[in-house]
């Protein structure tokens, strides 16, 4: 593990540069309209709080991975990092932005790292609402030749606007000490993920990867009227219902990429071969870990776990899905059979005109997701006793940390005793 990295005079001078003139760049501008049209649209029966804002950081960082080895990441951060969730600002009317000590530049906060977590930030938000998610790209400490852009890119949203699809070639890509503030129209739930655009390849692969999950409006409408507190998607008859919800994000690095990054090497495209497989950011066994992460510089980069908790008898809605850059991963439960009720954002369910409605979910032990790819599945446990079920991915090399075995991409399913 390094502690010392070295830079030349021309770099540490930059450094010094960039940290003398952060302060200059604590005020972002971030939107975030109160909601004034009298109008219902997320089904909560208040007519003042359906808009959202989102404030998030661009820049670079350090996490830890599982063998003890420090990794070198671009990322994004929430503005205040208590949690693994973006502070989410409701505006009253008359307000609007946030309250200005929440605007802050994150960097301001203590220095390096703050402008990176792996994985991004989860952002939860629910059909009907208008999310205004504000980028404040605060630059790469590590990297001052670096002056990278960044945009975010809601994978498998259908955007009206191409101008806030993140592509950098049709929108608008975000320099250092700017921000933007990109506008979604909230009209259709599912597992969705969120990523940077620009050189896509090498600022995915460098850790620029998160989860968007958007909840249905039947949460709120029929509530426990069809049997359970929550719904993946608009069912209408409770097929999709569950008790507990946990995401699974498949990543991978490949160290000697990230070691180049760091050290300012050629960076080696065609031969990326990725050795640390990943659920949310971490490899077995720290993904049984509840606690954030802290790497080499005591800051905690990584706040999400992956251990799965459920009483006996009730559901899980399992949302897995894969931004990983090089493979394909085949993700197996062998205890507890996995309902595939949803992909892509989509309820697998038809609509034909004269069979009527028919459901296309199925049961399996194990499914396969390449980057890009969604699917939300459905884990019951009623016929389950309670004890610890594993899952993890059948590409049996990638059951370990790099050169250290019983690691990688795989967690555990914890039954308990059923609640009262």
């Amino acid at each position: 593990m390094r502690h010392h990295r070295a830079f030349s005079i021309i770099s540490i001078l930059a450094l010094l540069f960039c940290l003398g003139v952060m302060p200059a760049w604590a005020e972002f501008s971030v939107q975030c309209p109160p909601d004034v049209d009298g109008i219902d649209t997320d089904g909560d029966g208040d007519v003042n709080n359906d808009h959202v804002c989102v404030h998030l950081s661009s820049g670079d960082g350090f996490i830890k991975m599982a063998d003890g080895r420090d990794s070198y990441i671009f990322g994004f951060a929430s503005h205040r990092l208590a949690n693994s969730d973006p502070v989410v600002f409701q505006p009253e009317p008359g307000e609007s932005r946030p309250p200005a000590e929440s605007i802050g530049l994150p960097t301001s906060e203590g220095g390096l790292n703050l402008g990176a977590t792996f994985p991004a930030p989860t952002i939860e938000v629910r059909e009907g609402q208008k999310l205004y998610l504000t980028l404040s790209n605060v630059g790469m400490l590590m990297r001052p030749d670096l002056f990278d852009p960044h945009t975010v890119h809601y994978h498998g949203f259908p955007n009206v606007a191409s101008i806030f699809d993140g592509l950098p070639d049709s929108a608008i890509s975000i320099n250092m000490g700017f921000s933007l503030t990109y506008f979604y129209n909230l009209v259709e739930p599912g597992t969705f993920m969120y990523h940077c655009h620009v050189e896509a390849t090498e600022h995915m692969q460098m850790g620029m990867l998160g989860n968007i999950y958007v909840r249905p409006m039947q949460d709120l409408t029929d509530g426990t009227d069809l049997g359970y507190p929550s719904y993946a998607y608009n069912d209408g008859d409770g097929t999709t219902g569950y008790h507990v919800a946990k995401p699974l994000q498949i990543h991978s690095f490949d160290p000697n990429f990230h070691d180049a990054n760091e050290l300012v090497q050629p960076l080696p495209f065609a031969l990326m071969h990725d050795r640390y497989p990943m659920f949310n950011g971490r490899g077995y066994p720290d993904t049984l870990n509840p606690d954030n992460i802290a790497n080499q510089e005591l800051y905690e980069a990584q706040l999400m776990d992956s251990i799965i908790e459920v009483p006996q008898g009730e559901r899980v809605l399992l949302r897995l899905s894969s931004l990983a850059t090089v493979d394909f991963y085949t993700v197996a439960s062998p205890s507890i059979p996995m309902t595939v009720v949803g992909q892509g954002a989509r309820i697998l369910r038809t609509a034909g005109e004269t069979d009527g409605v028919q459901d296309l979910f199925y049961t399996t032990h194990s499914v396969t997701l390449g980057g890009g790819e969604a699917k939300d599945i459905l884990l019951d446990t009623t016929d389950i006793p309670e004890g610890t079920y594993f899952i993890y991915t059948t590409n049996l090399n990638n059951l370990s940390n790099d050169q250290e075995d019983y690691g990688g991409m795989m967690t555990e399913i914890v039954v308990q005793a059923a609640a009262l």
